[in-house]
């Protein structure tokens, strides 16, 4: 596997929701889209960017509040989803393909959201540049809210070896951290309806500190973690919520 890149195609796609939308319960979506409604304090007409929004789940029900909400992901199977999705449920939400490191229009939204662990897949300066076009296309004022997994829960929990299974079929996942990089490399092996597919990819792990210096070095201001709940983020918090404020 390159140390810096991975491919995404054969992580992110069909087997991926078939295995996660189990866990991606809609109790847990709007679990997470009232927290981020608290944390962010979203008024009425607030427009928001879900930066790698999937499937939708998370950008089609704040459309459903009243939000003005677009979704950017680089996975085409993933935007066909969330917009046969929005179009069930009577929502509209502008979804785009594109690519994180590379935003359209600045100073253009009121809040920007990154959630279930979809920072990170890049080598340190392409992660940065993720967060300076988020801080570009946020207008003043604006806030950005970050969804990742806690490191220090991480290395309490970690498990080299994990096998999902649902309906006969099998997701296995052989992790190894790096304590050099701060990166989970992963190795994904499908074994579903007799195929074997294989990918592999890495993750960028981050502590608070870390990921609060980088924020305040591309310019946000205040920047505060908390955990799943809300509550401030603690060593063992499952998740890492961080949210930064562009205040000039």
């Amino acid at each position: 596997m390159d140390a810096n890149t991975f491919d995404g195609n054969s992580v992110f796609e069909d087997d991926y929701l078939y295995f996660y939308e189990t866990l991606l319960t809609p109790e847990r979506t709007q679990h997470e889209v009232d927290l981020i409604c608290r944390l962010l304090d979203l008024q009425p007409g607030m427009t928001i960017l879900d930066l790698a929004c999937g499937h939708g789940r998370i950008a089609n029900q704040l459309a459903a509040r009243g939000y003005h909400v677009t979704g950017l992901d680089s996975t085409a199977f993933f935007l066909e989803k969330a917009r046969l999705d929005a179009e069930r449920n009577g929502v509209k939400v502008e979804y785009i393909q594109g690519d994180m490191r590379s935003l359209p229009n600045c100073d253009r939204f009121n809040c920007i959201l990154n959630c279930f662990t979809a920072f990170g897949y890049f080598d340190d300066d392409e992660n940065r540049s993720c967060l300076a076009q988020a801080y570009d296309a946020l207008k003043v004022g604006g806030k950005l809210l970050i969804d990742i997994r806690n490191l220090s829960y991480i290395l309490q929990n970690f498990t080299p070896d994990l096998v999902t299974e649902r309906d006969g079929n099998y997701m296995l996942t052989r992790d190894r951290y790096d304590a050099l990089t701060n990166r989970t490399y992963s190795e994904r092996i499908i074994i579903r309806d007799g195929q074997v597919r294989r990918g592999e990819y890495f993750v960028r792990n981050f502590t608070f500190p870390e990921i609060r210096d980088w924020l305040l070095q591309t310019g946000f201001t205040e920047v505060e973690g908390y955990g799943y709940d809300g509550e401030p983020l603690a060593v063992d918090s499952r998740r890492m919520i961080v949210v930064a404020n562009k205040s000039n």
